[in-house]
């Protein structure tokens, strides 16, 4: 499997012409991408790219042969050759786009808004070794010997970046079903992540619970500030507020999904077993605003990039009734209304509820892997004796145990 990781490393130095530099590269993308579209037919012809730039790139060079269409060398003298071909390069992939959509645009019956050409952009060019940077130590000890691309000039936050990209090939772990051992996470709002470390027969060997409460009370504290600020001059004028808070909370979606995959790396977990979380419909109640701050989807997508450069898998089972039911199949539990995270059992017993759902998602992994590849006749055998596990919706903690007990009785049979 190959894995792409890309680092922001911030441009302190004050003497570099950045703003210049941007201006005369987006004005050389800008005429480049006139031109290009005017000879598109010529260009288009050449099936291979490398030498579909190579021509575009002996275009832009005025010579008796083309000196009437092309005065690029003219009107940009002295152009560093990097800037020249990474110019050429966004130029020819926006008037392939623009030609395509073109394409399907007429085929569709020129039904939806006509496509565009767009001159104006935000291009950013690509830097190399020794013309713009140097090695940096973290890059240094970290990614030594990876496959690196070209860097790529970013703004962000009133701030230039350099955006390193790293490729590299993982293997992912291939160990057996029945040798296994999973990391179960349960995503939350009042706990960020409760993690279980589980074994195919149901034997826990470590459970954690994962909260950044300090960065948790700063979002907030900061998000009653944008309702105060909001009541008095409307909210209009609070949109750098609301992009602070967001960048609070991206921060925090990056800090859970990295605890949740140190935790199972550390634990020498195979697989991170997610729910698989869809949120449909008009959010209500006074959670409202909770519910849509919490990053659910990207905390999966870091937490699966990160475990996969490790050699970890990732996947996801139905988040139906994993918090509902109680990990010991006693049935519904009742939440408790002072503690959401509380909850009672039918039996009377009291324990944390996101603690019963990693469980019980731990357990219908173990039950989907285990019954999957089982002929349909033994199959049909243990659903017969487990009747709970034909329906993941209904699947618990206690059902693996049960599952796991007669599936030893049938084997020693």
């Amino acid at each position: 499997m190959q894995t792409v990781s890309s680092y922001g490393v911030e441009l302190r130095k004050q003497n570099i012409p950045l703003r210049q530099t941007l201006g005369i590269y987006r004005s050389a993308v800008c005429y480049l991408t006139e031109v290009y579209g005017k000879v598109w037919e010529e260009l288009s012809v050449i099936p291979d790219a490398k030498r579909r730039f190579n021509v575009a790139d002996h275009l832009v060079h005025t010579t008796k042969k083309n000196s009437a269409r092309f005065d690029f060398d003219l009107r940009f003298p002295k152009m560093p050759s990097y800037l020249r071909r990474s110019a050429i390069q966004h130029a020819l992939g926006t008037v392939s786009s623009y030609e395509t959509r073109m394409e399907l645009w007429e085929k569709e019956g020129k039904r939806a808004g006509k496509p565009r050409l767009v001159y104006e952009n935000h291009a950013m060019p690509v830097f190399y070794r020794g013309v713009m940077y140097r090695d940096m130590e973290y890059l240094r000890k970290n990614w030594y010997g990876e496959k690196a691309s070209a860097p790529t000039l970013e703004k962000k936050h009133r701030k230039y970046f350099l955006r390193f990209s790293y490729t590299k090939e993982v293997t992912l772990t291939k160990t057996p079903v029945k040798n296994q051992v999973v990391c179960s996470v349960d995503l939350g709002i009042n706990t960020d992540a409760v993690c279980t470390i589980m074994r195919p027969d149901g034997t826990v060997l470590g459970r954690k619970f994962i909260n950044f409460p300090s960065e948790k009370d700063r979002m907030y504290r900061t998000l009653g500030r944008i309702r105060k600020f909001q009541r008095e001059h409307g909210p209009a004028q609070a949109g750098g507020r609301w992009a602070y808070t967001k960048r609070l909370n991206t921060e925090l979606g990056r800090k859970i999904a990295g605890a949740v995959a140190a935790y199972a790396e550390e634990n020498h977990a195979d697989v991170i077993v997610f729910e698989y979380l869809e949120m449909q419909g008009k959010i209500s109640g006074k959670n409202k605003q909770k519910l849509h701050l919490w990053r659910k989807r990207e905390i999966q997508k870091r937490c699966g990039h990160q475990a996969h450069r490790k050699g970890i898998r990732v996947s996801r089972v139905c988040a139906w009734n994993t918090s509902r039911l109680a990990y010991d199949g006693s049935g519904q539990v009742l939440r408790d209304p002072k503690n959401h995270s509380l909850c009672t059992f039918q039996t009377g017993k009291r324990y944390n509820c996101d603690l019963s759902a990693a469980y019980n998602i731990g357990a219908r992994y173990f039950i989907r892997e285990l019954l999957k590849p089982l002929p349909a006749t033994e199959r049909s055998l243990l659903e017969a004796k487990v009747p709970s596990v034909k329906r993941r919706t209904s699947c618990t903690y206690a059902d693996l145990r049960e599952l796991r007990l007669q599936m030893e009785v049938l084997k020693a049979a």
